[in-house]
């Protein structure tokens, strides 16, 4: 049964509460009729021009009147970015990494691409940004931020590091010293003296490490003096002391059982070689030496060209 709703004078739908309560017959605001009616149309249109209606667990679907996917979206973003590596992208082919460092407009294209490849390639074992990683027995990869360079820090060395691959070498000892000996030469390495013994000269270690101990880059050999360890680092949670026993212990581990050895005990430090895995292009190397050398630790042996402001590259 129907009545009028004394309040309003509209007809109501037999719902009345309480004189003042009711549901009423009156139609709805013409601007939410436009709205609803639009919507409606909108998704009607929506619907014919982009890819709709899948069918659950296959690939069939209405592919619409526009021709529209994310696919083809993606690739026209991808060319646009291209289009703006284009240009720096063939320049580079045939450009040395020193070339590349004197040019300023190369270079900071390729600091800003190379962030990219060290983190694909680099950072896992370097650790983001070049500061090293660590594990439970050390230092597992060398800090590439620092100027202490066991194969040299040219850009041309850095390269070579890269697209060749390096692998640290020295034979255990433990048969050749005895553990007096094995004591006295790794107290005197890691007080950053090595020459203050005879026994670094009497046991051959000058042949690697040089007659005052300071390494050869051509060989990899570490610069014992300079207090920089490839293997070790200082805890700052420990005072002097205890750091100092530290590195004494880790001395002569690598002195007894070597680097690289074969032995089970022995350190191991072993750069893959990126060429010949093939997982990056020569450009690729190229751009990765100058990224490393430009962390601030590279050796100039070229001219290097004064750093752009920032700012984004256009096309």
């Amino acid at each position: 049964m129907t009545e009028k709703l004394d309040v309003s004078g509209v007809t109501t739908t037999g719902h009345v509460w309480d004189d003042d309560l009711a549901d009423l017959t009156n139609q709805p605001p013409r601007w939410w009729v436009v709205g609803m009616i639009a919507s409606v149309l909108f998704c009607v249109v929506y619907f014919v021009y982009y890819p709709s209606f899948p069918v659950s667990g296959t690939s069939v679907f209405a592919k619409g009147i526009g021709g529209w996917t994310t696919i083809k979206e993606m690739e026209a973003d991808v060319g646009e970015v291209e289009a703006v590596r284009g240009k720096f992208e063939a320049r580079l082919k045939g450009m040395t990494p020193a070339a590349i460092l004197a040019d300023s407009e190369l270079t900071e294209y390729v600091i800003r691409s190379g962030k990219v490849l060290f983190g694909d390639n680099c950072a896992a074992c370097h650790g983001q940004n070049g500061i090293g990683t660590h594990d439970k027995e050390g230092l597992f990869a060398p800090i590439l931020n620092d100027d202490d360079w066991l194969h040299g820090g040219k850009i041309d060395d850095i390269h070579a590091s890269i697209e060749g691959g390096r692998q640290g070498m020295m034979m255990a000892h433990k048969d050749m010293l005895s553990a007096a000996e094995i004591d006295a030469l790794a107290n005197a390495v890691a007080k950053g003296q090595p020459t203050s013994t005879p026994l670094f000269a009497a046991k051959g270690c000058t042949a690697c490490h040089g007659e005052d101990g300071k390494g050869n880059q051509a060989m990899g050999a570490a610069n014992l003096t300079d207090k920089i360890w490839r293997f070790e680092v200082r805890n700052d949670r420990l005072n002097d002391a205890e750091n100092m026993k530290r590195l004494v212990e880790g001395s002569k581990r690598t002195i007894a059982y070597g680097v690289n050895s074969g032995d089970p005990k022995a350190r191991v430090a072993v750069m893959p070689n990126f060429k010949e895995a093939g997982k990056l292009s020569d450009v690729e190397m190229k751009k990765l030496a100058v990224y490393v050398y430009k962390f601030g630790g590279g050796q100039a042996d070229a001219p290097v060209a004064p750093a752009l402001p920032v700012q984004k590259l256009k096309p």
